[in-house]
């Protein structure tokens, strides 16, 4: 499947929080303790989206029908998770696959992965809460590796990080 990232406006932050919303539940639906501060988002949490659409960090995932079929957010920089650092690196966040587009998680991390790539960044991060072992999972399986761990107010998130260089 072809898929393209458009920048997401401010226009469509309650989309944004739909979407998270409803991945939360999702997520619900199996058991695992994991975004369900998204179902009723503290207000840090609506700042957050607001300050990555902002910054244009927030995309929407499109086909090539141009059907919305998730959104990702991408970063330069990542004070929060990862504290300051100098490492040419982008980081990954709120990655949202919509239900009927089953695997296009894997292909969304390649073209981020490739495009950090051709930009020559050494590092592509993100991390996952521990509160979803089975996401954690496939991140590893995706080439990923922990290398550390973060505490926050919501949870405990695993800082992953693959080599691109």
């Amino acid at each position: 499947m072809t898929i393209e990232f458009t920048p997401i406006s401010l226009s469509n932050v309650d989309l944004v929080l739909t979407l998270f919303r409803d991945a939360a539940e999702q997520i619900a639906k199996k058991n695992i303790d994991h975004w369900q501060y998204w179902k009723n988002p503290p207000p840090e949490k609506i700042n957050w989206v607001k300050e990555g659409i902002e910054h244009n960090e927030f995309f929407f995932i499109k086909n090539s029908h141009q059907n919305i079929a998730g959104m990702v957010r991408i970063l330069e920089h990542d004070n929060l998770y990862w504290g300051e650092n100098l490492d040419s690196a982008r980081y990954v966040h709120s990655l949202v696959i919509l239900d009927g587009f089953k695997g296009l998680g894997k292909e969304v991390l390649q073209k981020i992965e490739q495009d950090s790539r051709n930009k020559g960044y050494d590092y592509l991060r993100l991390d996952c809460d521990s509160n979803n072992p089975r996401l954690c999972k496939y991140y590893e399986e995706q080439g990923f590796l922990q290398v550390g761990t973060k505490k926050l107010p919501l949870s405990t998130y695993r800082l992953y990080q693959k080599i691109l260089s």
